[in-house]
Order: C-alpha cells, then sequence, then structure tokens
C-alpha cells in the first residue's frame, strides 16, 4: 500500500484575485509563503519517504520548504501540472462571461463536455495524473509522498478514483483549499480516501490521530 497525501499549493497572487490560474505560471502571494511554512512545519514530523510536485512555480514555492524540512528532494513531474483554461488563463468568472457568454456558460453547464474555449480536455488531464500515481505506487511501495499540484486536477482525480462522472467534479468537490491535506491509499486496483480537504490548523490541535475508517474508492 502506498499513501499520497495530495496538497493544492499555497495560495497564488491571481488565486488571491479569484482569476483562473492554468498553466500560467503565477508565483505564491505573501499569504502563500506562510501557508507553505505551516506545510513544512507538518511535514518535518510526518514521515514522509518521497515528495513530487507539479513543475509551476507556484508548487515549487509551496514544496521547497518542506523538501528541508523532511530532508527530501522533490521529483518534479510535467503531469502534475494543472489543467490549460485557455482563454479562461488570468481571467475572473464575470471576466469570463462577458468575454465569451455562451461558452462560459457551457462551461458551467458541463466543465468536461465544454471545458473552456482552447483549454486542455479533462479526460486527457485525468489520465495523465493517473498515470502518475500508478508510478509513485511503483516507486514507493508502503511508501508516504507528498503530492503538490492543484484544485482542478486533484478534483479530476478525485472523481475517477470514486467513478463518479468527471462532468461533476465542480459540485462533487467546490473547493480544495490551499495546503490542505487530501490522504488517498493505493493498493493495486484498490483505493481508500482517508482524508479529504483537512486544514493544517485541524491537525495542529491533534486531530490527525484516528485515520481509520477510509472511504473504500473503485479505481477505474
Amino acid at each position: 500500500m502506498t499513501e499520497l497525501i495530495l496538497v493544492r499549493h499555497g495560495e497564488s497572487l491571481w488565486q488571491a484575485e479569484d482569476r483562473y490560474a492554468g498553466s500560467t505560471d503565477i508565483p505564491l502571494s505573501p499569504r502563500g509563503r506562510e501557508q507553505a511554512e505551516r506545510l513544512a512545519t507538518w511535514a518535518a514530523s510526518a514521515n514522509l519517504t518521497a515528495i513530487w510536485s507539479s513543475p509551476l512555480s507556484r508548487t515549487r514555492e509551496t514544496t521547497a520548504p518542506s523538501e528541508r524540512m523532511a530532508g527530501l528532494t522533490a521529483r518534479i513531474d510535467s503531469r502534475l501540472r494543472e489543467i490549460d483554461f485557455g482563454r479562461g488563463e488570468g481571467l475572473t468568472a464575470a471576466e469570463m462571461k462577458q468575454s465569451f457568454p455562451e461558452a462560459f456558460a457551457a462551461f458551467q453547464s458541463d466543465p468536461v463536455v465544454h471545458y473552456l474555449p482552447g483549454g486542455e480536455d479533462p479526460h486527457h488531464a485525468v489520465r495523465r495524473a493517473m498515470a502518475c500515481f500508478e508510478e509513485m505506487e511503483g516507486k514507493h511501495p508502503g511508501g508516504r509522498v507528498l503530492v503538490v499540484s492543484h484544485s482542478t486536477l486533484i478534483r479530476l482525480a478525485l472523481c475517477e478514483l470514486i467513478g463518479v462522472p468527471l462532468s461533476t467534479y465542480r459540485s462533487v468537490f467546490p473547493s480544495i483549499r490551499s495546503t490542505a491535506l487530501t490522504e488517498i491509499h493505493l493498493e493495486g486496483e484498490k483505493a481508500s480516501l482517508l482524508r479529504f480537504n483537512v486544514p493544517l490548523n485541524f491537525l495542529e490541535k491533534g486531530l490527525h490521530e484516528d485515520s481509520e475508517g477510509g472511504i473504500p474508492l473503485n479505481r477505474l
């Protein structure tokens, strides 16, 4: 069994403004850097065996303090990058509604069938994410891996593991908190969800001790 701790990067400059940042390389905000340091404090005593990260600046800046505190060097893997939002990159929802109202309305109705114009097909994104997870499982059997990635990619991957339609990712998982922890256990064709979107302050209060009773998932 391999444990993957999925973490969304700290708050980015665009995230603070509610702008869509997919493939655009946006750095962390001051608050995001503080969140990265708090994640590193957790990582120091988390018994990690490996760290994997998306190559984008906001994930690398989030990962760096944890690498230092855990004494590990992160593996950078482009399959963990965020989905490309095409014409939506850098825009708020209100700006997209104004710039391309019909396409944005279709996206809100079904964000997978009608992904944003010029963006990445979510089916392709989830395939690369799952291939990356499978490689982690093969390289770190029995290990505990911190995976620093992005909100939409994490939500798509969780839908794939649960076995619900990808098109529901925005409703089933409305949001992923910055540097919150989502823990999945992988074992062959089986997976379990042990934690979802748990804020670091919960762990600081000692609420992480009970890790039993995960939700069984069907890996597709």
